[in-house]
């Protein structure tokens, strides 16, 4: 068995409460996540599933260390990262990367897409130059299935798929180990959705990586992920590889997500042709 890349125990991250914010002052935290443990494996595909405000983009942020947790430990790679200054974790951030879930804000609208994905070629020092960023730009992009020439495009010019295809260049061009994949087909078609489901496992297969996927969508977390964590209400309710839960459930909490979205019985080759 792969040695885990990470190891969490009793994380807890809270967060600002912007409804109860006071006129002057700073707002008051609500505790987000309570008392997480868990390990994800090197080299598999971890999906977090549950309700809306169950924690999940929260526990996703705190992996990358976006959000510091408040408690607890966040070991990546054998290194304790969870309150790491900001100076000793940038050479790990190139690591560590995220695709957004919307394509449309997430890319500078002022940018053409050879800028957006050299830019932290070149803040990493992977690049040399610009003109080496570009060209990296570009290789990265036949890696997504986009020819050379959109490094010079921008990103209004591009449908929502393609700009789905530029986040995910601009994370692996950075060659890490871990991705996080919050929500990143829930505002695509069908089509589009299942050829960046498709590629995302080729990627993942050919560059080696570990990924965790956050999404709502059950019929997708059982076909592309490994291991299921269900989350509710910041705590995790069950953690089980993919087919023992979907087959059999242990908790009542995971029987209701799972009756509550219709799952249709799964083609394993119905990504390979979409």
């Amino acid at each position: 068995m792969a040695e885990p890349l990470y190891s969490v125990s009793n994380l807890r991250v809270a967060l600002p409460d912007m409804t109860r914010r006071p006129l002057f002052g700073r707002a008051p935290r609500i505790e987000i996540l309570k008392g997480l443990t868990f390990t994800i494996r090197a080299g598999e595909t971890l999906g977090i599933v549950g309700e809306s405000g169950s924690g999940k983009s929260t526990l996703g942020r705190a992996l990358i260390r976006l959000y510091e947790p408040r408690s607890g430990r966040v070991v990546f790679a054998g290194e304790d990262i969870t309150h790491l200054p900001e100076a000793q974790m940038r050479p790990l951030r190139r690591h560590l990367q995220i695709i957004f879930q919307d394509p449309y804000s997430s890319l500078n609208p002022r940018k053409s897409v050879g800028a957006i994905i050299a830019a932290p070629l070149l803040m990493h020092g992977i690049a040399a130059d610009a003109r080496a960023g570009l060209a990296l730009a570009a290789a990265a992009l036949v890696q997504v299935g986009l020819p050379e020439r959109f490094v010079t495009r921008f990103p209004h010019e591009l449908s929502g798929g393609q700009r789905q295809r530029i986040g995910i260049a601009r994370a692996i061009a950075l060659s890490p180990r871990f991705v996080l994949a919050d929500e990143i087909v829930s505002g695509l078609d069908v089509s589009a959705q299942a050829q960046i489901l498709e590629l995302l496992a080729q990627l993942k297969a050919a560059l080696q990586l570990t990924l965790a996927f956050v999404s709502h969508d059950l019929s997708v977390v059982r076909r592309l992920c490994d291991r299921v964590m269900v989350l509710k209400q910041g705590e995790i309710v069950e953690m089980r590889d993919t087919a023992a839960l979907f087959d059999s459930p242990q908790q009542a909490y995971t029987r209701q997500l799972l009756d509550a979205i219709p799952l249709p019985d799964i083609d394993p080759g119905w990504l390979a042709r979409s």
